[in-house]
């Protein structure tokens, strides 16, 4: 059975980094990620438009070719959970949490029963029809699963060590835009307020033994929170990353002077 090696390395304090997965629904996508050096991508089904077919294709080639699909799931649901994880999900993304009551539950169905009360639906090729035991795949996904918590909001800082303190929460992404909204600074990512919010999670997460880390819209502000102690760091998307290129490639070709 595949170990989830971003876990691992989370856990050794070492930076993993990924992207966001949301618009083209093909799984080719998560190859191209995984050759250019990228741990892990989120699927993105909360502002995402894939289908519950393309998150399973999409989760079965990124962990064949060695890229953690982590699904980020549109509610706290238990069915929404569960179906993520059935497809192949190596870890999930629980957005807009508050309440450390319903996330605790929320932790409780990403984790087979005694530690949890995940229902039971994983069929031989999901742990591709190696000989093994209901008993041992349930242990085994239970360690290697990563839980990840979005903090987005002025409430869920203020909120952070409660939420951090619920058992089985492995990392932290910050929800920067979301959370610039609800500190009335939209959008200045390094505004002051921002800036010390962030680092106030950060610092909860390391007392509380959780990775910290963010979602990034660049590259610089992906090294601003790297060089900040950010371990789950997530830059960019497939979309932006393929308009950046292209203009980056565009923009070339107009600085050279026609020929005759």
């Amino acid at each position: 059975m595949r170990i989830n090696t971003v876990k691992q390395a989370l856990k050794a304090g070492r930076v993993q980094y990924g992207t966001a997965f949301a618009h083209f629904r093909s799984p080719d996508v998560a190859r191209i990620l995984v050759a250019a050096g990228f741990h892990w991508a989120f699927i993105d089904t909360e502002h995402g438009g894939f289908g519950i077919e393309t998150v399973q294709d999409i989760c079965r080639v990124a962990a064949y070719c060695g890229l953690a699909p982590i699904v980020r799931v549109p509610d706290l649901q238990y069915h929404l959970v569960a179906r993520a994880l059935d497809c192949g999900g190596q870890g999930v993304i629980f957005p807009r949490v508050e309440d450390p009551k319903l996330l605790e539950k929320a932790v409780s169905w990403t984790k087979f029963p005694p530690v949890g009360v995940r229902g039971f639906g994983l069929a031989p090729i999901n742990v591709d029809h190696e000989p093994v035991t209901i008993p041992e795949i349930a242990e085994h996904m239970n360690e290697h699963l990563l839980v990840v918590l979005q903090i987005e909001t002025l409430r869920a800082v203020e909120m952070r060590d409660e939420l951090l303190s619920v058992p089985g929460v492995d990392a932290v992404m910050v929800g920067p835009v979301d959370l610039s909204i609800s500190l009335g600074v939209p959008g200045d990512f390094q505004h002051p307020k921002m800036i010390d919010a962030m680092e106030k999670i950060r610092d909860s997460c390391i007392a509380h033994g959780v990775a910290p880390g963010t979602q990034t819209r660049s590259l610089p502000l992906a090294k601003f929170w790297k060089e900040r102690g950010m371990l789950f760091l997530g830059c960019s998307s497939e979309t932006g990353m393929l308009f950046e290129k292209g203009k980056e490639i565009i923009a070339g070709l107009n600085a050279v002077g026609a020929t005759a």
